[in-house]
């Protein structure tokens, strides 16, 4: 009985130490309660685990691709799907398959970029324009104007401002995209300014900079992660949809919305050269907005009092 009770003794740290591992022991108090109504989300489960795959398709491409992405075959070209090529082949004789998995890095290399630039620019501006009131009406303004555009036309127009290049796509979207990130960090800011534990910082003398990153910054994380997935999936599609009409990046690099476009006149002849790369475009930005959406659920407050 001793050694059972010494043996419980030595296994509780590790226990309490990954408290994410056991969800039956993580109550609506602790800290680590949304991770648990994300896991038990089947839907953003599922996607978490489909993008996963995705990712790992990604990084180990040149291993799994059995061709070449751009290595060009004319005697078997338009091939269907088959046991040397897999989703087939393309109007050129390229393997779709590899093609497919090569145009993944793109995809997710541009969404995830895109998501990264437009959170740190739109964060530091947002906070700016919702913690000092100078700075708010031309900064806004400013968004305003961005968001008097279309989408998809600012894109075209700053894409055919500085050229086709895949670092001139993220630009563009990060460009696209940044308005949304400013307005939800502006408003998530002027409300926790007038909250007393920011006027109690500024009484004590803390710096403004100290003040927005600690808890200005720090209370606007759930939202900011939920918004951040949606700017995800919207850049790869906006990416395949720049591709698709040959304003993003250059013809010979392997892309979802590329490869749709030059599959879609030989539809009827050879369906699998654009609705193979569809089929995973379509599911990459499903899940993602999936995973949005758990997350969104899971970091709401009321979730805790359901």
């Amino acid at each position: 009985m001793a050694l059972t009770d010494a043996t419980a003794a030595r296994r509780e740290p590790s226990t309490n130490k990954f408290p994410w591992l056991h969800l039956s022991s993580i109550t609506t108090a602790s800290r680590f309660y949304w991770v648990r109504l994300l896991l038990e989300n089947p839907a953003a489960l599922l996607s978490l685990g489909f993008l996963l795959l995705m990712i790992v398709l990604a990084l180990i491409a040149p291993v799994i691709a059995p061709y070449e992405p751009d290595f060009v075959n004319p005697a078997v070209r338009l091939s269907g799907p088959s046991a040397d090529y897999w989703f087939g082949t393309d109007s050129l004789g390229r393997d779709v398959f590899s093609r497919v998995v090569f145009g993944a890095r793109i995809s997710l290399l541009v969404g995830i970029t895109v998501m990264i630039g437009a959170t740190v620019i739109g964060s530091l501006l947002g906070m700016v324009a919702g913690f000092y009131h100078k700075a708010d009406i031309p900064l806004m303004r400013f968004m305003d104007g961005l968001e008097a555009f279309p989408s998809i036309l600012l894109a075209i127009a700053i894409m055919a401002a500085f050229g086709a290049a895949i670092e001139n796509v993220v630009i563009a979207l990060t460009v696209v995209y940044l308005p949304n990130i400013v307005r939800l960090v502006r408003g998530t800011t002027l409300m926790n300014s007038r909250e007393l534990y920011v006027e109690s910082a500024r009484v004590a003398g803390m710096r403004d900079f100290a003040i927005m990153r600690k808890y200005i910054l720090m209370n606007s994380l759930s939202p900011l992660i939920v918004q951040c997935t949606f700017v995800v999936a919207f850049a790869i599609l906006a990416e395949a949809s720049l591709s698709f009409l040959g304003a993003g990046v250059p013809p010979d690099i392997p892309t979802w919305g590329g490869m749709v476009s030059a599959g879609q006149p030989r539809l009827q002849q050879a369906w699998w050269a654009a609705v193979f790369p569809g089929a995973f475009l379509f599911s990459t930005v499903l899940t993602i907005n999936l995973i949005g959406d758990g997350l969104r659920d899971a970091l709401d407050p009321r979730s805790r009092k359901r």
